[in-house]
């Protein structure tokens, strides 16, 4: 990268006043905002702009232009590649792929002979061992799993009566009231509901009850269902099954046309181990999208950990965030697993006390601290309204303080440790031993300045191997 200037960040005193125990780590601020400083800089020398950077979707996958269809993709290990599918009978010969020097594939091919939509298609491609593999086209907008298959196909999706949005996103005012929810088992029914259902059913009963935000969860495509959406193999594309993309569309149309945002449940913090239907060996190697090695694997979630410091996982990820934005129109992100991200522990047998120390230095993933930085000076730039939340267990200073002063830019962070204690007090301890001082203390300790997402329950405790707090109540009576 060329050498490019880091001016002196305007705000950084706003800072260190909110909170002077960071003054001894002052260096350390300045020097994440120097590297994020010469990221941007240098993305904006080479793309642009970060805005253009972040429309990778525009050019990778399938890009219609005329009577024509482009189709490109990122496999620097890759030594031959192709495009195949039911439009061309699997022929591997049939639609060769050309490479630049960035390892970026790519063949143009006539509408009269290319994938019509719904057609299944996939990347093949030669690996460095001269073995020929099968990849689901990392862009994909659409995957599913075929009757009797184990396998998710990717799918080449071009409706043609794409869903239009009616209604602008709404303006929330006062505090947010969110309702957290998974559609695949928002039915009382024994089976996976659906987009449909949830829009007929659950969007009027949401608005019934006064809250202004949905938070989804589950909706970028997983292989195994029961991992609730957190071992995501296609990202761009949304889960088939609960219907198709413009059935996604219209719930969120439904729910803005209610004055009701819908903020998507992201997983950027690790993804599928998945090889043949997620990202994983995507170009034969370990290290396309993924750090090499341990390095590379996330060892309690069994899954693999991106390369946060690589020009196109940057790219990738933060089209992503563009794409659930501009296509979708959803309202906002909750970052999953950012404690995972912030460490290069992943907070792994580490309990965090709270003392500074333990933000700074070695343990740190800058890599990931910019891109976290660049993903949020990106959204709101773009998007005025947009809101952004943390998962975070660690209590990291400046986590929601805007980029510019040298905070990660976030608007809020999650309560974490209240839903834990609501769920300890019931499990553990008999009314009259509830420590009201302690209590106290769980629901106001937040960082002064930093907006918090306060709840009862989430879905941790509520779905993951424990009970909601209604049954915790009520369980022996019914």
């Amino acid at each position: 990268m060329s050498e490019v200037n880091v001016p002196e960040p305007p705000k950084f005193k706003n800072l260190l006043a909110l909170d002077p125990f960071l003054t001894p780590f002052s260096d350390y601020i300045c020097s994440n905002y120097a590297k994020y400083w010469l990221i941007r800089k240098n993305i904006e020398l080479i793309e642009g702009s970060l805005g253009s950077f972040s429309m990778g979707y525009k050019k990778f996958g399938f890009r219609k232009c005329g009577n024509f269809i482009t189709y490109r993709e990122w496999a620097p290990c890759a030594k031959k590649a192709s495009l195949v599918g039911d439009f061309n009978n699997w022929d591997r010969e049939a639609n060769p792929m050309q490479s630049n020097e960035y390892g970026v594939w790519e063949v143009t091919i006539s509408k009269d002979t290319g994938p019509l939509h719904l057609s299944n298609v996939k990347f093949i491609f030669q690996s460095t061992s001269g073995d020929w593999k099968y990849r689901i086209p990392a862009w994909i907008r659409y995957a599913r799993q075929n009757r009797n298959e184990t396998i998710f196909s990717g799918v080449y999706y071009d409706p043609p009566n794409a869903y239009q949005f009616k209604n602008a996103r709404p303006t929330i005012t006062g505090g947010l009231r969110i309702y957290e929810a998974h559609v695949g088992i928002c039915s009382p029914e024994p089976r996976i509901a659906t987009y449909e259902y949830f829009t007929d059913y659950i969007v009027p009963h949401i608005k019934k009850n006064g809250y202004n935000a949905i938070q989804l969860m589950a909706i970028l495509e997983h292989a195994y269902y029961g991992s609730f959406g957190y071992q995501v193999t296609n990202f761009f594309a949304p889960s088939s099954r609960f219907g198709t993309p413009e059935d996604l569309k219209k719930l969120i149309d439904t729910a803005h046309e209610n004055g009701i945002i819908v903020l998507l449940d992201l997983v950027h913090s690790h993804a599928s181990k998945n090889v043949e239907d997620g990202l994983n060996m995507f170009d034969g190697s370990d290290y396309c999208y993924f750090h090499e090695g341990p390095k590379g694997v996330h060892s309690l979630w069994d899954s693999r950990l991106f390369n946060y410091g690589h020009w196109e996982v940057l790219r990738f990820l933060l089209s992503n965030l563009r794409w659930w934005m501009d296509e979708f129109m959803f309202d906002g992100f909750r970052f999953d697993g950012v404690t995972s991200m912030l460490y290069k522990h992943h907070g792994i047998g580490f309990g965090f006390s709270g003392d500074y120390h333990e933000y700074f230095g070695e343990s740190v993933d800058e890599e990931a601290v910019v891109y976290l930085m660049l993903a949020n000076a990106m959204l709101h730039e773009v998007y005025p309204l947009v809101i952004t939340i943390a998962e975070d267990v660690s209590g990291i200073p400046a986590l929601c303080r805007p980029v510019e002063e040298g905070g990660l830019g976030f608007d809020y962070r999650m309560a974490m440790a209240v839903p834990d204690k609501w769920i300890q007090l019931l499990k553990e301890n008999k009314d009259e031993d509830w420590n009201m001082g302690n209590i106290v203390h769980t629901l106001t300790n937040r960082r002064y300045k930093e907006k918090t997402v306060c709840y009862c329950e989430s879905h941790d405790q509520a779905l993951v191997g424990d009970k909601t707090l209604a049954f915790w109540l009520m369980d022996k009576e019914m």
